[in-house]
Parts: C-alpha cells; sequence; structure tokens
C-alpha cells in the first residue's frame, strides 16, 4: 500500500492512491481518530482494520473506494508531515566515502533535521541566498510504525512501517561550519520528502532496492542500497539504544556516490533545475529549485 499526505482545498489530510489514479482521502473519512498518517502509524489493530474495510468496500459494499478527487488538484505534503524525530545519517555509503576521501566510519555519523527543511513532492526545493553550493543528496527514508527502545537487529524490521524517497539538498560551505553539519542540512525547505510511503510488507528487502537521482535529467546518482556501510537493521539497532523510537519517526539513511561538491568542477543546484529521487518500488520525487 502507498500512503500520501496532502493539502486540499484548505486542508491538510493524508489518504491513497484510488484505482483510477485520483486521491482517497482518508484523512476526512476518520478526521476523528486518525486525522494524519503518523496517527495511522499509531492506532491500534482494530482503527487499521476499519481503513482496511472502508477502502475494500467504500459506501456502497462491494465494490472498493473510488478517488475523492483527482491528483492534480492537491498538493502534495511530506508523507509524514508531523514526526516526533528525524535522523540522518552521513557516509553510509562506500562508494560515497571513497569519493569524499574519508575512512570508513567505525559507528554511524548521525545528525538531525527539522520538518520545516523538507517539503512535500513537486513542491520547490528553496536555494538560500546565502550560498551558492547547493547539493543534492539522494536518499532511502525509513519510517518507524512502533515504538521501541534497545532493539536487536533481529527484531529491528518489525519495527519499520515504510519507506520513502529523501532528497537531502545540503548546503556545503555551511554544512562545514562546525563538525555537526547542523546548519548545512537544516535551511528552510532544502530539502524533499516523497512522495508517498510504501508500506514495509511490499518490500522483502529494503537493500535490493536501487536509487537513482537525476539533474535536469541526467543521471547523477546511480546504486544498490546494498552498498549501505550499516544497513537498516543495524541503524535502528544502533539508534534505539539511546533514544526511544516512536510510530512516525525517519532515519533518512544516507546518499550514494555521485554527489556534486565532488564533481570537477563541482554540480551545484540553481533555480530553474529540476531534482528527481527515484527508488524502485517506491517512486520518484521530483522537485523544481527556486531562489530565496
Amino acid at each position: 500500500m502507498k500512503y500520501i499526505s496532502f493539502h486540499y482545498v484548505n486542508r491538510d489530510t493524508w489518504g491513497t492512491y484510488g484505482p483510477d489514479g485520483g486521491v482517497i482521502d482518508l484523512g476526512a473519512e476518520f478526521i476523528n481518530t486518525i486525522p494524519t498518517l503518523r496517527d495511522f502509524l499509531s492506532a491500534d489493530d482494530a482503527l487499521k482494520t476499519k481503513v482496511t474495510e472502508y477502502l475494500n468496500t467504500g459506501f456502497g459494499g462491494g465494490g472498493g473506494k473510488t478517488s475523492d478527487f483527482p491528483l492534480a488538484d492537491v498538493t502534495m505534503l511530506p508523507p509524514i508531515t508531523n514526526p516526533g524525530k528525524i535522523i540522518c545519517v552521513g557516509l553510509n555509503y562506500r562508494k560515497h566515502a571513497q569519493e569524499t576521501g574519508n575512512a570508513i566510519p567505525s559507528y554511524p555519523v548521525l545528525f538531525p533535521r527539522w520538518p520545516e527543511s523538507h517539503v512535500g513532492d513537486g513542491q520547490p526545493m528553496i536555494a538560500p541566498r546565502e550560498s551558492e553550493r547547493f547539493d543534492y543528496e539522494g536518499e532511502l527514508a525509513v519510517i518507524i510504525g512502533k515504538q521501541g527502545r534497545r532493539i536487536a537487529e533481529s527484531d529491528a524490521m518489525d519495527y519499520v512501517a515504510g519507506y520513502s524517497c529523501y532528497n537531502e539538498g545540503s548546503i556545503r560551505d555551511w554544512q562545514r561550519h562546525a563538525s555537526t553539519y547542523l546548519a548545512g542540512k537544516n535551511f528552510f525547505h532544502s530539502g524533499a520528502f516523497g512522495p508517498c510511503m510504501v508500506t514495509a510488507d511490499e518490500i522483502a528487502d529494503p537493500a535490493a532496492l536501487t536509487l537513482e537521482t537525476r539533474l535536469n535529467g541526467e543521471v547523477v546518482q546511480h546504486e544498490g542500497v546494498d552498498d549501505l556501510i550499516f544497513n537498516v537493521p543495524q541503524l535502528i539497532a544502533y539508534i534505539s539504544t539511546y533514544t526511544e523510537f516512536y510510530p512516525g519517526d525517519v532515519i533518512v539513511t544516507g546518499t550514494p556516490s555521485g554527489v556534486g561538491h565532488v564533481r570537477q568542477p563541482p554540480l551545484w543546484m540553481k533555480a530553474g533545475d529540476t531534482v528527481e529521487v527515484e527508488i524502485s518500488q517506491i517512486g520518484i520525487l521530483r522537485n523544481p529549485i527556486e531562489a530565496d
């Protein structure tokens, strides 16, 4: 199943794609109990079953729910609009570590992003006026589905609700102002998240996925997720050692080789560009670049 969050007319809501290519508004139907996708992930099994039954039967019974309105009429939002935490991983692809001249890290390199630092599919990523060094970073996002602490690697996949695409737009000079990366990773609307959350039951092994980033149609990154240094179970186990996971938390797992700042000459995103992150079995996250 693919779940989405979106804005329609005067409200933010969530739902899924209809069989006719439109949008089913689950947030309107379940507004009193599960108004957001994060609330759905936190819901008990009985509520989740009601959602499934609603999608299967619709109003008339037996025919399945049809779309409430066309996809073109909505503004896409990040799948999880209100995550409790977004934890990003740096230097987590072997070939990316090599291209940057860094040693393979012994432990995951972690830093946070804030929800206001990214936008949804189709919405403009903002090139800040403070820098021209705006870099693309296509990444796999892992969305947590249940609460847990000190999760064993062997149990980690049970905590995954689903997966999405992420573009961790990075302001490279600001990233290097300090060792924490924080400033360069959190400029307003500098990243993107979407277009949807694909539920974990549809992806047997995230390591089998392929990630591709395109800038103005040119392939700039293409790599299998199996090049990760720390895979999804390892990341969940490590991070949950020091912090509690809750439904809707997001792990952004790192970017593969091909980033703009290592190219000669460097390749920066600028106003008028279009950047796409495509991950097999998930979809395409597409965003224009606009000047601040």
